[in-house]
């Protein structure tokens, strides 16, 4: 499972939905801005999560999108499915969208070494994105802070923009 822009832009976009729950609806442009997403690509991404019945939008000046399910009732790993696919590593250990191995040599047979770890990796991938939800996701960003390796790294980032 590789996390994908698609999937961190939607967790960015979905912070600002978040925040904004059981108020007035947000419009594309300002979750954008807001999270600094490309607003084509925001476009595609919040299409894809109201398909999934996660978002609701309405149209015109007072328009934008909301969260039509409750922020605590939507999981990290729901939204990355919808957004990215299977958690799993490989096909053969997937959930959600199992697909045995064609060129496997250990397909015939009934252990195979690969799969035993990779299963392991999917549990743990799965267990803790299922286990945050959109509320705790954006509640732990609101409350923490970022640890001083992290902080010191970005620091020393070389700013290219100049």
């Amino acid at each position: 499972m590789k996390f994908s822009r698609k999937s961190e832009y939607g967790l960015r976009a979905l912070i600002e939905l978040t925040k904004a729950y059981n108020q007035s609806a947000l419009r594309r442009s300002d979750i954008a801005e807001a999270q600094q997403i490309p607003v084509g690509f925001l476009e595609a991404i919040l299409l894809e999560l109201k398909r999934a019945g996660i978002l609701g939008s309405r149209p015109g000046v007072q328009g934008g999108y909301r969260l039509i399910k409750r922020p605590e009732d939507v999981s990290l790993g729901q939204v990355i499915r919808i957004l990215d696919g299977p958690l799993a590593p490989i096909a053969c250990v997937s959930q959600t969208a199992y697909q045995t191995c064609q060129d496997c040599p250990y397909s015939e047979k009934r252990a195979c070494p690969i799969q035993g770890v990779m299963f392991e990796v999917r549990n743990a991938i799965a267990n803790v994105l299922d286990r945050y939800t959109l509320r705790a996701f954006y509640d732990r960003g609101r409350n923490r802070r970022l640890p001083r390796s992290l902080k010191r790294r970005r620091d020393n980032v070389p700013n290219t923009a100049q």
